[in-house]
């Protein structure tokens, strides 16, 4: 089942981010984003809403008297970075209340809650369901609702970011969920290693060891200490 949902936030940045993370349920259709609660009154009415993603404080009106003008409210999480409305909010019945800036942890917490809600029962994506596939010379990983498959040769470095990593190929950047310890212990040890608690690199494509500082393809990565023998010793020097 296709969650269909909106964003209502004053704030660009705020609705960007709050877009990504998204685009990473395979389950959640964004309808819209918008910067004013009225902007999102006909699809609310319409019953093409099933999800809302609301600010408090916004210009023309709060998000919370925005909900008491509605008849019939889809399901709403609130999004702010004021806490003291978290008694108020749950009093106008809303599924979640997200204190800015939240984790993506938390955002996947606040969806399975809503995906129970309509389901009467889980549509839980987990970190296990979402993990990669890898394989002898490529691994595959589903994220903005498509599986992509990326080969060993392309891929340049991995970023741990909390619950999700990105991982960078010579021709783009890939989000997904999924865990950088499990990535370490599953990818070809002869191909990659790990430099850092958020960095996996390709060995094949590193090109200096500056200080405690990697250079690989244009960027330059910091080497934990706790790295630091095994990356000298692709040098040859540990």
């Amino acid at each position: 089942m296709m969650i269909r949902c909106a964003i209502v936030d004053d704030e660009f940045l705020a609705r960007q981010y709050l877009s990504d993370y998204v685009s990473k349920i395979p389950f959640l259709e964004l309808v819209g984003d918008f910067n004013s609660p009225l902007k999102v009154i006909d699809l609310i009415k319409c019953g093409q809403i099933d999800l809302l993603f609301l600010d408090i404080e916004m210009p023309d009106i709060t998000g919370l008297d925005f909900l008491r003008t509605l008849d019939k409210q889809p399901l709403v999480i609130f999004t702010t970075a004021y806490k003291e409305y978290a008694l108020e909010g749950y009093e106008l019945n809303v599924s979640d209340y997200l204190l800015k800036p939240f984790s993506f942890e938390r955002f996947l917490k606040a969806i399975n809650k809503v995906s129970e809600a309509l389901e009467g029962q889980p549509n839980k994506l987990t970190e296990e369901q979402a993990a990669p596939m890898l394989y002898d010379d490529y691994l595959t990983i589903r994220a903005d609702r498509k599986h992509y498959k990326i080969n060993y040769e392309d891929l340049i470095y991995i970023e741990g970011q909390k619950a999700y990593v990105t991982f960078h190929t010579t021709n783009k950047k890939i989000t997904a969920l999924a865990s950088l310890k499990d990535l370490e212990e599953k990818l070809p040890a002869k191909q990659f290693i790990r430099i850092h608690k958020s960095f996996i690199v390709s060995i094949k494509h590193i090109d200096a060891l500056d200080g405690n500082l990697i250079e690989i393809n244009k960027n330059q990565l910091p080497v934990g200490k706790s790295y630091r023998l095994a990356v000298e010793k692709v040098f040859g020097i540990g």
